[in-house]
């Protein structure tokens, strides 16, 4: 398998709620862990996630985890994920969907480089890009 290199998100206690929501977003196959399935049935910790993964229909790989009850959870800072390329529609709805609930920081829109790019954060804290390239003429 060659490398890659993929996102891994971390959440206080609704890693599940968000990747189900990205699962609604992207498609694809999602698998959840517990605690509780790897040793701490009956700990505070047990119905977190200790391990997701959404593997899309777009081929992209989005990974996450509940920080446990005892860890200190500190948001995303510093960094957003960031999608593109040219199929404008697939790229719209993703935006509009990651948008939705949450925060549209910078309006899809064209720019001054000739691309459509937007920016939101969604309902979860995660801050993404949307750039839609423009054929070059």
């Amino acid at each position: 398998m060659a490398s890659r290199l993929n996102p891994y998100l971390n959440f206080n206690g609704n890693a599940r709620q968000a990747m189900e929501f990205y699962s609604s977003v992207f498609g694809g196959t999602l698998n959840l862990s517990t605690f509780a399935e790897y040793g701490a049935q009956g700990s505070p910790d047990a119905d977190r996630i200790m391990h997701a993964m959404l593997e899309t229909d777009a081929g992209y790989t989005i990974m996450a985890a509940d920080v446990t009850s005892e860890m200190e959870y500190h948001g995303i800072s510093g960094c957003s994920l960031s999608l593109s390329g040219d199929e404008g529609d697939l790229l719209r709805g993703y935006f509009q969907k990651l948008a939705a609930g949450g925060t549209i920081t910078m309006p899809l829109a064209k720019q001054a480089w000739g691309d459509e790019f937007g920016m939101c954060v969604d309902q979860f804290g995660v801050p993404w890009l949307v750039n839609i390239s423009q054929p070059q003429a």
